[in-house]
């Protein structure tokens, strides 16, 4: 018998996360060195916890009625988020500004599927059923500005998974509705209501 309170399952993620997380660290090192983002107001890649984004995207996935769900991560980095949401039938989508982690994440998961695009000149945010972001600005008026274009350019009945987020006015506006009281993950009213 096993003294421990894991089961084998749980025991079995443990190990499969172990290895995705020490091969992002490997990618995280060498974009923080190489970042060319203005860390006095941006983030360089920075990953998200590979469990959490995992049950946020698992989270979505259940929420999504759209036969053929997208998924977008703004800010993608290397594209690991991106792989997780492919790998559970999302089409996926990402926008990196930062060349270094761009460049990983175009061999990962395709040019077809990566553009090094700046966050406020994009036009396809409404595009998405899911709009995914762990928060890219450390400087908070930038970080507030970002969310607001996040939360106004998600499509009626769209998921924004919301990692690190500063502004929780979201919480008391009718618009959205808090899927998990301990993730951040919202949806947005359909236009039905």
């Amino acid at each position: 018998m096993k003294p421990h309170c894991l089961n084998d399952r749980e025991e079995e993620l443990d190990v499969f996360f172990g290895i995705i997380n020490r091969f992002i660290g490997y990618f995280t090192q060498d974009s923080i060195r190489h970042t060319a983002n203005d860390t006095t107001s941006e983030y360089p890649f920075v990953p998200m916890d590979t469990r959490q984004a995992y049950d946020q995207i698992k989270l979505a996935k259940g929420l999504v009625t759209s036969k053929n769900p997208t998924f977008i991560d703004v800010g993608c980095g290397i594209g690991n988020v991106m792989l997780m949401a492919e790998l559970m039938d999302f089409q996926v989508y990402g926008i990196e500004k930062d060349a270094y982690p761009f460049k990983i994440a175009q061999k990962l998961m395709g040019k077809e599927a990566v553009a090094q695009d700046d966050i406020w000149q994009f036009e396809r945010f409404d595009q998405f059923d899911v709009l995914y972001y762990f928060r890219p600005f450390s400087e908070k008026n930038l970080q507030y500005k970002f969310e607001k274009l996040m939360e106004d350019s998600l499509k009626p009945g769209g998921i924004l998974i919301a990692n690190r987020k500063m502004n929780m006015d979201i919480d008391e506006n009718p618009e959205f509705k808090r899927i998990a009281e301990m993730l951040p993950v919202w949806q947005k009213k359909g236009e039905d209501g």
